[in-house]
């Protein structure tokens, strides 16, 4: 009996010791940004367009402070993988070449930009500034489609507050039928599926920070994020790389928001009701409207807990909504 009891105790102590080990190792793995990122490369060349190889390129996070090192090869060229999306500093340095400065660098969520930098003969100690933006057409990827970014995503009005009825800013993609399987609006959850570039409703791949985010029964997206947590997303319709796969029809890639060096948060208060709206053209004016009462209302709250100044440790964040 005693025996009985020690083995029960033993084994509820493994649980416990096998839990809390898998908790600090989870606590311990530093937070990574392998998610719906985007890349930076180019080549770094003098007045004459020749190559300066162990050139020092930085890049800095506007936001975080959060910084990537990388060097030229030998060829001048670098590339930084796999960065959050978000508005970036360059800073070069070499010897014999003066310190040039880009700023103003906007990396959208899923693309891939190439920025070429130019050095000035001259000392260390001076300095270039460039403002700059990114290119419209990107030259190292295959893929087609456009982004909907955060300015687009925060401010738009939407009907329901949706994120995906913004897919019909992309072009190709159609105003689904009333009656399609999942692309009508259900229960106020908005539409699961958009139809875009001719493709089937069903055929879409929804990504979250690269994460899967597609019901392995019908295809359609799982659930729909708030719209005050999302950052921006990408609609890759037409050729887009091999790295996804999966499906035929389109890529959605979704950056959700995170925090900065700077508290800051936000409120709204959305409010429907069929007093306040006009008469349909094809309904007669004695006959009364059916009832459309709606109202949500939510807070958010983001902070950065700590400053990173290096990319080998990432920046902790918090965030936290209130919705009602």
């Amino acid at each position: 009996m005693n025996s009985q009891k020690a083995r029960g105790a033993f084994s509820t102590a493994s649980i416990v010791l096998i839990i809390l080990l898998f908790i600090l190792s989870i606590s311990l793995c530093p937070a990574t940004h392998a998610q719906s990122t985007a890349q930076l490369n180019g080549t770094v060349s003098d007045a004459s367009g020749a190559a300066v190889p162990s050139a020092k390129v930085v890049l800095r996070n506007v936001a975080t402070s959060e910084e990537w090192n990388a060097q030229t090869n030998s060829a001048g060229l670098y590339v930084f993988p796999s960065l959050p999306p978000g508005n970036y500093q360059i800073t070069v340095t070499q010897t014999g070449f003066q310190t040039l400065v880009v700023g103003d660098l906007a990396l959208d969520v899923a693309t891939s930009v190439t920025k070429d930098l130019h050095l000035t003969v001259g000392s260390v100690s001076q300095q270039i500034q460039v403002t700059t933006e990114a290119p419209l057409i990107e030259t190292s990827t295959t893929g087609v489609g456009q982004v909907i970014n955060s300015k687009t995503v925060q401010e738009i009005p939407l009907n329901g507050r949706h994120f995906v009825d913004l897919n019909l800013l992309t072009p190709g993609t159609v105003t689904p039928p009333a009656n399609g399987f999942l692309t009508a609006p259900l229960r106020g959850q908005g539409s699961f599926a958009i139809n875009t570039a001719g493709q089937r409703e069903d055929t879409t791949n929804w990504l979250i920070n690269g994460i899967n985010l597609n019901d392995p029964s019908q295809n359609q997206v799982t659930f729909q994020p708030p719209i005050d947590t999302l950052q921006e997303f990408k609609v890759d319709n037409s050729t887009f790389p091999a790295q996804y796969g999966r499906n035929a029809g389109a890529i959605v890639n979704i950056a959700t928001r995170s925090g900065s060096n700077e508290y800051h948060g936000e409120g709204f208060e959305f409010f429907r009701n069929n007093a306040l709206d006009a008469r349909n053209y094809f309904n007669d004016v004695v006959r009364r409207r059916l009832p459309s009462n709606t109202t949500s209302s939510a807070a958010t709250s983001v902070a950065l807990l700590r400053e990173t100044k290096s990319s080998s440790s990432s920046p902790m964040r918090a965030s936290v909504s209130i919705k009602a």
